[in-house]
């Protein structure tokens, strides 16, 4: 497969609402592949088309239990729950974190590669990522949701908390 350019913050296709697949095929799956490698190569969270300058309505989002990555088709959030706030970054907004509140359980329906519809749950991160991606689907930048970018301190301070949090779970 190949690798494709990831498009960022500024290019008009980022700000534009992707259209529906409706062919299910060989470019289709050449699409997958090749956002699947891309998201691989930038070890990101999740890739949605318009960041590779495709409109169509389709993403990836990587599992972060199993590590598997997750062919999202047409997606629509059908449920969500709870709340969670935290860090987010985008591959589209390189080297920038600003703090963001989504729901913490999101329930997900979407296409297969070959068109089959199925539903997914994903809770914290990849609730935070069906998200973020579906969003970019809709021409929204996480961006639109924080106050500032964080400062390198505040990253850092922010990644010492998260890690004594862990720590102190892991202890209980």
């Amino acid at each position: 497969m190949a690798l494709r350019n990831i498009v960022i913050q500024g290019e008009p296709c980022l700000q534009k609402v992707c259209r529906p697949v409706t062919e299910f095929n060989h470019r289709l799956h050449v699409l997958l592949d090749d956002m699947t490698d891309t998201l691989a190569e930038a070890n990101g969270a999740g890739l949605a088309a318009p960041q590779v300058g495709v409109l169509r309505r389709v993403c990836i989002v990587m599992d972060e239990g199993s590590g598997e990555y997750l062919e999202l088709v047409n997606p629509e959030i059908i449920a969500q729950s709870g709340e969670q706030t935290g860090m987010e970054g985008c591959l589209s907004v390189p080297g920038k974190w600003g703090i963001v509140t989504r729901p913490n359980v999101v329930r997900v329906r979407a296409q297969d590669r070959d068109g089959n519809w199925f539903e997914a749950e994903g809770e914290g991160m990849n609730a935070r990522c069906f998200c973020h991606e579906i969003e970019h689907l809709d021409g929204h930048l996480y961006v639109e949701h924080i106050d500032h970018f964080l400062t390198d301190e505040e990253v850092r301070e922010y990644l010492e908390r998260e890690e004594a949090e862990a720590a102190a779970q892991e202890e209980v």
